[in-house]
């Protein structure tokens, strides 16, 4: 079985999306018609999503830790035991492609850190068109990168056994997760192929996020635009 894990706390504009695109990755024919099982994780929900959860009929369960390592840890434990041989993980504002299950799988490795791309920029207004070109400028999106994103990650139940779960990290809890990996003797494969979509959205759901991420772009660019006035 292979299983995927989403740590979710309100994410009810995003989720229903996010959900679906699983469904249609999960049935993807090089999988084989292998089980697979979504596991939300809803820390602290006080919207709608964990309706929007049952009525796509995923599994979900619910913590109060405001953690999203927590949270990853805690779906991953869930279909360990229901015995999961691989679990992949997502973030509730991301879309994943019809192959992202089919090619982390492809690759035989015993973890899979892949990138991702932004859906669009319009919320950004003014700013979108720099904020646009300073990420492109930043970021690899290629094979052999060094990206690590927790919406966009896979590990074998055996790596992830050995290299102790995911640490209660409120944020950088997937990159300890993958140095926990390395210093197991794990093959890592750092692959462009699975493929996820992300929103570009700044106000992240914990602090260190990717959407901290865009914005320290932004800060940039000011700091840039500032020096040439002086």
């Amino acid at each position: 079985m292979i299983g995927v894990v989403i740590p979710v706390h309100n994410e009810e504009d995003y989720l229903r999306a996010c959900l679906a695109s699983i469904q249609v990755a999960a049935l993807h024919p090089a999988l084989a018609m292998e089980e697979v099982r979504v596991m939300v994780v809803l820390d602290a929900c006080s919207d709608s999503s964990g309706s929007i959860a049952k009525a796509l009929g995923m599994d979900s369960i619910e913590i109060a830790a405001r953690n999203v390592g927590l949270a990853r840890a805690a779906g991953a434990l869930q279909l360990l035991e229901a015995g999961a041989r691989w679990l992949a993980f997502t973030d509730a504002d991301s879309m994943v492609s019809h192959a992202w299950l089919a090619a982390q799988l492809a690759l035989e490795a015993d973890a899979v850190c892949g990138t991702v791309a932004v859906d669009d920029w319009i919320q950004h207004g003014a700013q979108a068109e720099i904020l646009r070109h300073r990420f492109d400028a930043s970021y690899l999106d290629q094979d052999q990168h060094r990206h690590i994103h927790g919406a966009n990650f896979g590990v074998s139940a055996a790596a992830y056994r050995q290299a102790g779960g995911f640490s209660g990290l409120e944020c950088g809890e997937d990159v300890a997760m993958v140095q926990a990996l390395i210093a197991c003797g794990a093959r890592i494969s750092w692959s462009a192929a699975p493929r996820v979509t992300t929103s570009s959205r700044l106000r992240s759901r914990m602090r260190g996020g990717f959407g901290d991420t865009l914005r320290g772009l932004i800060l940039d660019e000011v700091a840039v635009a500032t020096e040439k006035i002086v």
